[in-house]
């Protein structure tokens, strides 16, 4: 059930009790709902909500803001790098990239050294690499601390680090040694060495590799958090967390369902007209050849539906049928290719199950069709040719032939064209996903014309 908690909110602000109590009683509600009445607020009620909230509370809420440009708009600078110094450097890189190079520039130079250094190690990396995801949000220990050290330590960084189900082990370097879980730290005896309870195979990702081939081995181990190492000497400079890895997942679905759409990437809604042109405009254009080559195809055949036209009724279902077939195979492909199950053996058993999904439903739906077209054809009488001046039962069987044996091969071709297109993609370093449907459905439309009109041609060559 949807609650809004605003009007609850608001009045509690508004009350008449201390500031203490008021800020008591807002920290009860959660942070999501505090950030949405950040929108409801004038600027005094904003001003007074930040002083009762104070700078750590208040990062919080931003992290959980949606329109966080918005509501920074008219604070002054140096008050947003003092509130971006107390969050964590992932969340506050994504407050910083809603504001203009200027502003973002101007922000991060009034910021303390430590909390900078922080932003500016994860901004370095491309968001394609998995070090441009990573948090400072973690506590690690020496190797050489003993247990009640070590205890000290997560007490003391518990308050500023809150993801500590996972320990980080390093060296006097910084190097990574092994992970310790909490749970064994805390039931460990006094005397008992760090080394004996750590673990040193422990899923360790290089800050350079792409998010999305590091997401589909996170999801496979499924922990609270991941170390990320430089790439030379394996020093631990960051975690991703599970929430980083929700997030993460959630961009790579929303890219590759645009490129699926024919977009090469996510397109954002409050980009402008002449962007979103740029972004649809060459898959179009390829689309548009595409069309051109299919309506070529169709005028080929002139004479044929001249002299069938009670054929052109049943395009459709051919043409339709096999476009599903064909992105039903695409979507089962991608989806191999993107767990990384791409090895030769693979894929070439891939493509003969596809073969013969496609093959297989095509054989059960032809049959179906061909039942279909051949009770209407001696239902309505058509002698279906032009030339045929009366209804046999042998033309209505060859209209039926037609349209079935169609709809096999179409299905047939279509579902290796499907799952064919994304691997040779693929392997020439293009992202299968934009193999995408509108794409996929064009070839297949072409194919299915070429099969359909070229089997009446076929059956019924004295006719035309």
């Amino acid at each position: 059930m949807e609650r809004d908690y605003l009007d609850d909110l608001k009045s509690i602000l508004n009350s008449e009790i201390s500031d203490e109590e008021k800020k008591s009683k807002i920290l009860q509600y959660h942070e999501s709902d505090i950030a949405d009445l950040l929108n409801e607020l004038n600027d005094e009620e904003t001003e007074k909500l930040y002083k009762i909230l104070g700078n750590e509370n208040i990062a919080e809420v931003w992290s959980h803001a949606d329109d966080i440009e918005d509501i920074i708009e008219d604070i002054p600078a140096e008050k947003i790098a003092d509130i971006l110094e107390t969050m964590d450097a992932d969340d506050a890189i994504d407050v910083l990239e809603e504001l203009d190079d200027e502003k973002r520039d101007q922000i991060v130079d009034l910021m303390e050294p430590e909390a900078k250094e922080d932003i500016i190690t994860i901004s370095k990396y491309d968001e394609d690499q998995i070090g441009s995801r990573m948090t400072n949000n973690y506590i690690s220990i020496l190797n050489t601390n003993s247990v009640k050290e070590a205890m000290k330590r997560v007490v003391a960084e518990a308050a500023e680090n809150d993801n500590v189900s996972l320990i980080y082990v390093v060296d006097e370097k910084d190097i990574l040694i092994g992970v310790i879980e909490l749970r064994d730290l805390i039931i460990a005896r006094a005397g008992t060495d760090i080394n004996s309870i750590l673990k040193t195979n422990y899923p360790v990702f290089k800050a350079t590799e792409s998010v999305e081939d590091c997401i589909v081995e996170m999801k496979e181990y499924a922990l609270d958090s991941y170390p990320i190492v430089k790439d030379d000497n394996n020093e631990l400079i960051g975690v991703i967390t599970s929430d980083d890895v929700t997030e993460a997942t959630e961009e790579e679905m929303s890219e590759d369902y645009a490129k699926l759409a024919g977009l090469t990437d996510e397109e954002d809604s409050d980009q402008g007209v002449l962007h979103s042109v740029r972004k649809r405009l060459p898959w179009l254009i390829i689309l548009l050849v595409l069309g051109l080559v299919q309506s070529f195809t169709m005028s080929g055949f002139e004479a044929v539906v001249a002299s069938l036209p009670i054929i052109v009724f049943f395009q459709t279902l051919v043409l339709d049928m096999a476009g599903n077939s064909g992105t039903q195979s695409l979507a089962v492909t991608i989806r191999l290719l993107a767990n990384h199950e791409d090895s030769k053996k693979q894929i070439a058993r891939a493509l003969f199950k596809e073969l013969r999904v496609g093959i297989m439903n095509g054989l059960i739906l032809g049959v179906l069709s061909a039942i279909f077209v051949f009770l209407y054809l001696i239902i309505t009488k058509n002698p279906v040719a032009n030339a045929a001046s009366e209804f046999t039962y042998a033309n209505a069987t060859k209209g039926a032939l037609i349209v079935g044996v169609s709809l096999l091969i179409a299905m047939a071709v279509s579902s290796f064209v499907g799952a064919f297109t994304p691997v040779v993609f693929s392997k020439i370093n293009i992202d299968p996903a934009v193999a995408s449907g509108p794409l996929i459905t064009t070839i297949n439309d072409i194919t299915a014309l070429l099969i359909y009109y070229g089997m009446a041609m076929l059956l019924f060559i004295e006719f035309i």
